[in-house]
């Protein structure tokens, strides 16, 4: 007979692991978060492992206590992270939309060595040469 978390597709240990980890980081105890939300430390203990599925009303209370995105709980990923990088792809093609197969080349080699640049070890780098 399938548990609570395998009767659907959804991730609970993902969501579980990411509840503690933001948790934690907002130095808060599970005894505080459980008190907050009205529900035991033995309950928010099984939802933090994944052995129980969390309500999106409840999902919604922990989100608003850690002061987290509720989609960062849910998928990992902020729903601002998937706002700014879908405004930059449409920037980007924009920009290459104008520009002929040659400029694009370019474009493209220009952008491969900016990003295996590591600029915090250059800055170390330059400030040692000075």
């Amino acid at each position: 007979m399938p548990t609570d978390t395998e009767s659907s597709n959804v991730d609970y240990e993902g969501i579980g692991r990411r509840i503690r980890e933001k948790r934690k980081e907002k130095n808060i105890t599970q005894e505080a978060l459980a008190e907050a939300m009205d529900i035991s430390i033995a309950y928010l203990s099984r939802v933090e492992r994944g052995k129980t599925n969390v309500n999106l009303e409840r999902l919604m209370i922990i989100a608003e206590t850690l002061e987290v995105d509720v989609g960062e709980l849910i998928s990992g990923t902020s729903s601002k992270t998937i706002v700014v990088e879908s405004y930059l792809d449409k920037k980007i093609k924009n920009i290459l939309k104008g520009c002929t197969p040659e400029k694009q080349k370019l474009i493209y080699s220009v952008a491969e060595i900016i990003a295996g640049i590591d600029f915090k070890k250059e800055k170390k780098i330059m400030k040692n040469k000075n």
